[in-house]
């Protein structure tokens, strides 16, 4: 039988491939009884990641479905914090880091807030808004096409400045993370500059809660080898996490 985690992890693969199940069909695939099925549902529902009908579930997430900021900083807010703050430690000063777009990035941001001589660069409008009066840290914002979904600057102008610059740690949000298709997010044009953020970087630090273990996005950026270390929260089964480590990725649990 499956860990609590795995299963869900696995509900959701498989209403990415078939749309729809019911509670009935599986309660009898992962062995599991009823009740436990729906409540399975309503939490992976909380986390947006499927919508529950009457009798089972629809799929939300397609490879390519994208949740706007807003949604996504209201899901898991307290093993984001949790992750922030472990991230924040791995900062000293002297650095030159450079923060991802998302929702797990931007709590590093205000972790970092009273830090001083460190440098930071980043694509994210959000994480702009939270360190811009912050007299005490080096900000630079890369710019480029603004994507609204995910207020981040992407595209060639970002990627071109990106070359011209090289950061001790790169701090790296995902949508995917899977033992055997990598890492990944629903967007090639994030993809691309994700990317690039990897490839001039020293260190790479992928930052990712309990939810995205598991799953699978539109577009590859990394391999597991691509990733240093990665920060997550408790909510992974123990089997899973020894998974990944087998894999050579260093996991951290916040």
């Amino acid at each position: 039988m499956l860990f609590e985690q795995e299963r869900k992890h696995k509900m959701v693969e498989y209403l990415q491939q078939n749309q729809r199940a019911s509670v009935q069909e599986l309660g009898e695939m992962f062995q599991v009884s009823e009740s436990t099925v729906r409540r399975d549902l309503k939490e992976l529902e909380d986390g947006r990641l499927l919508k529950r009908t009457h009798g089972g579930a629809i799929s939300l997430q397609s490879v390519d479905f994208e949740p706007n900021m807003v949604d996504k900083e209201d899901s898991y807010r307290e093993e984001k914090e949790r992750i922030a703050r472990r991230a924040a430690e791995m900062v000293n000063q002297g650095d030159t880091i450079l923060l991802d777009s998302g929702t797990t990035t931007l709590p590093l941001a205000r972790e970092l807030r009273s830090r001083s001589g460190i440098r930071v660069i980043t694509n994210s409008v959000i994480v702009l808004g939270e360190l811009k009066d912050c007299r005490n840290i080096e900000l630079s914002i890369i710019g480029g096409l603004l994507r609204p979904d995910t207020q981040a600057f992407v595209g060639p102008m970002a990627e071109r400045t990106l070359d011209m610059i090289r950061v001790d740690k790169a701090f790296m949000a995902t949508n995917g993370l899977h033992l055997k298709e990598g890492i990944t997010t629903p967007n090639l044009t994030e993809a691309a500059i994700k990317r690039k953020m990897i490839d001039i970087s020293k260190q790479v630090i992928l930052l990712t809660d309990h939810s995205k273990i598991g799953g699978i996005a539109y577009a590859k950026f990394a391999d597991l080898s691509d990733i240093d270390y990665c920060i997550t929260d408790g909510g992974t089964s123990v089997s899973m996490i020894g998974q990944f480590r087998k894999q050579g990725l260093d996991m951290i649990i916040a």
